[in-house]
C-alpha cells in the first residue's frame, strides 16, 4: 500500500497522515482528511456510501465533543479536493448533516457546528446506547444467559464506574 506524504512514496499498512493545518492522504483502502480534532478516514472498500461515511464520521466528532458549537467545518469544495472525493458527495453528506441538525450553513460564510443540539446529541447517544444493549441481549440469548443472570452482570459493570 502507497501513501503520499509531501509528495513522497512511503510504503506502509495504512492509510498515511499528515501534520499541516490541512491534510490529506490517500491509499489503496482509504482517503484520510484532518484539520484539528476532526479526522475523517473513508474505506474506499467499505459498502457504506462515502457521503454516510463522511457524515457519520462528523456527527461521531460532534457527539464526542470532539467539535464544538460554533466550530467551522471545512467548506465542501475543500474537503473534496482534500478527499479527492466528487463535491456532490461532500455536499450531500452536510445536507444530511444539515437536515438532522447537527451542522448550520451560511450562504458566504461556511458550515458550523449547529448550537442548542443538546436534547439532539442526548437523543443520538440514547439511541447509540439501545443498540449496544440490543447487541448484548441478542449475544446474552445466543449464549443461555438468562435475564437474572444478564441483569446481574449489567449491576456488577455499573457498580465498576
Amino acid at each position: 500500500m502507497t501513501g503520499r506524504r509531501h509528495g513522497k512514496a512511503e510504503q506502509g499498512n495504512a492509510p498515511s497522515r499528515l501534520r499541516q493545518p490541512a491534510q490529506f492522504a490517500d491509499a489503496e483502502k482509504g482517503t484520510t482528511w484532518e484539520r484539528g480534532p476532526l479526522d475523517i478516514i473513508i474505506a474506499n472498500g467499505s459498502s457504506e456510501p462515502i457521503y454516510e461515511q463522511i457524515a457519520r464520521q462528523i456527527k461521531g466528532a460532534i457527539m464526542a465533543g470532539e467539535l464544538a458549537e460554533g466550530d467551522p467545518l471545512p467548506s465542501i469544495r475543500a474537503l473534496a479536493n482534500d478527499l479527492r472525493i466528487s463535491v456532490i458527495t461532500t455536499k450531500r453528506a452536510y445536507a444530511e448533516l444539515e437536515e438532522a441538525g447537527f451542522i448550520d450553513t451560511v450562504q458566504g460564510k461556511g458550515s458550523f457546528v449547529a448550537g442548542g443540539n443538546l436534547e439532539l446529541l442526548r437523543e443520538e447517544r440514547l439511541r447509540q446506547v439501545e443498540a449496544h444493549l440490543a447487541r448484548a441481549v441478542a449475544e446474552a440469548t445466543a449464549a443461555g444467559i438468562g435475564p437474572a443472570d444478564l441483569h446481574a452482570m449489567l449491576d456488577l459493570l455499573l457498580e465498576e464506574d
